[in-house]
Parts: C-alpha cells; sequence; structure tokens
C-alpha cells in the first residue's frame, strides 16, 4: 500500500514538473534508450551520430548531460535525473531550438514516473538481465519496468537476440523494428565488418543499436557509418588507460552480464599462454545481493587472479559483500590465497579499493592484463553515509607510477 502511496506521489510531482515547464518533450523529439547493460554507450553512440549528421541535439547519460553546448555533471551514481531537474533540461533544450533530446532511462526511474508523460519518439532497449532484483523483486517486474518505457514511445527498437525479446513483444502493442546478429531481425549487419574487427561483441549490439535509432529517424546509412568511425566510448567504457609495461583496462561493469562481456572480450583480444587476466572487482551494496556469487562466477570464468574489494559498500561490511562473491570463485574452483606463493586460480579479498589496485599492480608481470570494473566514470565512493572522492583512471596511474 505504501509503496503505491509513493508511486502515486512521483506520478503526481511528475505531472506537475511537465505543467510546470509546458510539457518540453511535446517539442522535441524524444529518445529514450534503456537496458540493463550497454545504455550509457548507446545513448552517446546516437547523441553523436546525430551530432555529427548536423542536427540540434541534447543528451542525458550516467556519464554526464550535454544540453544546449553545455555540459552538466549528472550526480553520484544517478543516470536518469528527478522529475523538476529533467523537466528543466527538456525545456532548456526546447529553448536552444534543439530537434532531438536523447535521454538514457534506467528502470529505477520508469518504476518511480520519473520520465511519465515524456513523449517518446523512439523508446530503444539494449538489453535485459541479471540485475535490480532487490527493487523489482522478479525478473518479469523488472522486464515490466522496462516495458512502461516502451509503452511510451510511438516506435520501439528491441534487441532480437536477446533473451527478453519475446517477453516484451508480448507486452508491447505498438509496432516493433527488431535488430540482431544471430536471429532474422529488421537490422541485420555486423557493422564491425565496416567499422573495426576488433569491436567487442557487446560493443557491436550498442553500435546496432544505435545504428538501427539513426537510419528508422532518417539519418542516412553512410553518414551514419562516417559518424561512427569517429566515436570514441564515454570515459569508463572499455577504456584502455595503458599497454606498458601492462595492459590496464577499466570498465564500469557491474552485472553478472557486464563482467562475462568485457572479460571474455579481454580474454579474446589481448590473452595468451604468456600473461594473465587480473579481475580488480566489489559489489555495491543496497544492490541485488543474489548476483553476487554469480558475478564471482563470470570473473572466474575468465580471470586468472581475482582481487575482491569494494564498490560502494555503504553501511554494508565490505567483507561480507566479498565472501558472497567468492562463493561464485569457489565453485570455479578458485581458491583464497595471498596472491604472492600462489597466483593462478586464486583470490584475495582487500576492502580498501586504492589498496586492491596498488596489489594488483604489485603481483602483475610485464604483459599481465589488469581489469578494474564497477566503478568506471564514477566520481565518488560511498562508505556509510559519506561519498568520497573517487577517480579510478586517476588512482591507477598513481600507482602505476610507483610501480614504475
Amino acid at each position: 500500500m505504501f509503496q503505491k502511496l509513493k508511486d502515486f506521489y512521483h506520478l503526481f510531482q511528475s505531472l506537475f514538473a511537465n505543467i510546470y515547464y509546458g510539457f518540453p518533450s511535446r517539442k522535441l523529439k524524444v529518445i529514450g534508450v534503456t537496458g540493463t547493460d550497454g545504455k550509457t554507450t548507446t545513448t552517446h553512440l546516437i547523441y553523436h551520430i546525430l551530432k555529427s549528421s548536423g542536427k540540434k541535439v541534447s543528451m542525458v547519460s550516467s556519464v554526464y548531460a550535454h544540453i544546449a553546448g553545455r555540459t552538466y555533471d549528472t550526480g553520484f551514481h544517478v543516470t536518469t535525473p528527478d522529475v523538476f531537474p529533467l523537466q528543466h533540461l527538456l525545456a532548456e533544450s526546447v529553448e536552444a531550438r534543439d530537434e532531438y533530446f536523447v535521454l538514457e532511462t534506467t528502470s529505477h526511474a520508469l518504476s518511480q514516473n520519473r520520465v511519465s508523460f515524456v513523449d517518446f519518439q523512439i523508446g530503444a532497449i539494449t538489453n535485459i538481465t541479471h540485475e535490480h532484483l532487490d527493487f523489482h523483486k522478479t525478473y518479469d517486474n523488472y522486464v515490466s519496468a522496462k516495458v512502461k518505457l516502451l509503452q511510451q514511445a510511438d516506435i520501439v527498437i528491441a534487441n532480437k537476440d536477446d533473451a527478453s525479446y519475446p517477453l516484451l513483444s508480448r507486452h508491447l502493442k505498438q509496432k516493433i523494428l527488431s535488430y540482431g546478429m544471430k536471429q532474422k531481425a529488421d537490422f541485420n549487419i555486423d557493422l564491425a565488418h565496416k567499422l573495426d574487427e576488433n569491436l567487442a561483441e557487446f560493443n557491436r549490439y550498442n553500435y546496432l543499436a544505435a545504428y538501427a535509432v539513426c537510419l528508422t529517424i532518417g539519418i542516412p546509412a553512410d553518414a551514419i557509418l562516417k559518424a561512427l568511425r569517429t566515436f570514441v566510448l564515454p570515459i569508463g567504457r572499455y577504456e584502455i588507460v595503458v599497454t606498458e609495461p601492462v595492459i590496464a583496462i577499466i570498465d564500469f561493469a557491474h552485472t553478472p552480464n557486464g563482467i562475462k562481456a568485457i572479460l571474455s572480450d579481454v580474454k579474446k583480444r589481448f590473452k595468451t599462454d604468456k600473461n594473465r587476466i587480473i579481475h580488480v572487482f566489489g559489489s555495491a551494496a543496497k544492490r541485488d545481493e543474489s548476483k553476487r556469487p554469480i558475478m564471482g562466477e563470470e570473473s572466474g570464468n575468465y580471470a586468472d587472479t581475482v582481487i575482491l574489494t569494494e564498490e560502494d559498500c555503504r553501511d554494508e561490511n565490505p567483507e561480507k559483500i566479498a565472501r558472497e562473491i567468492a562463493r561464485g570463485l569457489v565453485k570455479k574452483g578458485f581458491t583464497e590465497s595471498d596472491l604472492i606463493n600462489k597466483t593462478e586460480k586464486s583470490f584475495c579479498t582487500l576492502t580498501n579499493r586504492k589498496e586492491a589496485i596498488d596489489k594488483a599492480l604489485q603481483i602483475a608481470n610485464p604483459g599481465d592484463i589488469i581489469v578494474l570494473t564497477g566503478k568506471g566514470h564514477e566520481k565518488s565512493i560511498c562508505r556509510g553515509k559519506i561519498e568520497y572522492p573517487w577517480n579510478e583512471k586517476k588512482v591507477l596511474l598513481e600507482s602505476l607510477k610507483k610501480k614504475t
């Protein structure tokens, strides 16, 4: 009952914000992007293509908001802004005479009615995998939350290769355009053949989603491909920080599927019989706890050595979180050690993230691959109720200086 009242309050708040700002989304062509993984990259891709094609466009993503030529910070651990800030940004975009607005949209924002009354021309979905079950309770509820955005859109663009597609197609009444590389779809193309054969599989899907969206709204295929060739991934998304003396990569992956995607591609692209993958990661508190051992399993499938650490532990014991992740590692044959005498199929726990990064560099040999996941672009790390400044790349580079 309380949750229903809360949802109604948020709905009323959203309506009031829309009235206050004059329903700005009605004066724009709004493209919403949702999904478990790949939302941010796909949002940035669409924005880049439109901008490169000479369109007036603004964007909100989990990395930043770019509105009418100005860049705004979207806040700590926030993807979709609250209703009043969001309507204000939309109104600014209208004032700047933008034609398009690309909005990264989370399932939390959809469930909390933060984007209610926003008119979406297109709703694009990347995938739906294991995440946020602490909030949504069941996978079906999670899918239903994603459907809320798609039901608000005139046209839906969905990944036919994703397991969620049959469920989505049953929920939706409006036109669905599909994309994929395995199943027969409206947009069947592997863009890597036209762009870069080294493009990671998960990014091939992100590129294809953006390609499908932009082709649907009338951007010529040649213009899309030209823009894609100049695209630079957002901060903290498969960011290769250094390649010597070790390969060090930062990625925002914080779901089982995200970890599988990044580590499998790293293994395929960089692993030899002479080097190791050293994976440093944790799992945030007050988030879906059931995913933790699954994240451990996925790490264990690809990494040689694992260092478990904090990732916004908030008021939960980080050692408890690490133990839950470790269950998945043990299932994959990993044993706990100090990583000095034994590193293969071994893991240790260092709850201070900086110390964990230092340790990874300490044990790394030239050519080894260090993959840091979970923080990506984020500018803070939460311990207790306090947000402490954090810059993953800066910490990594400072630690690397000490090693060299």
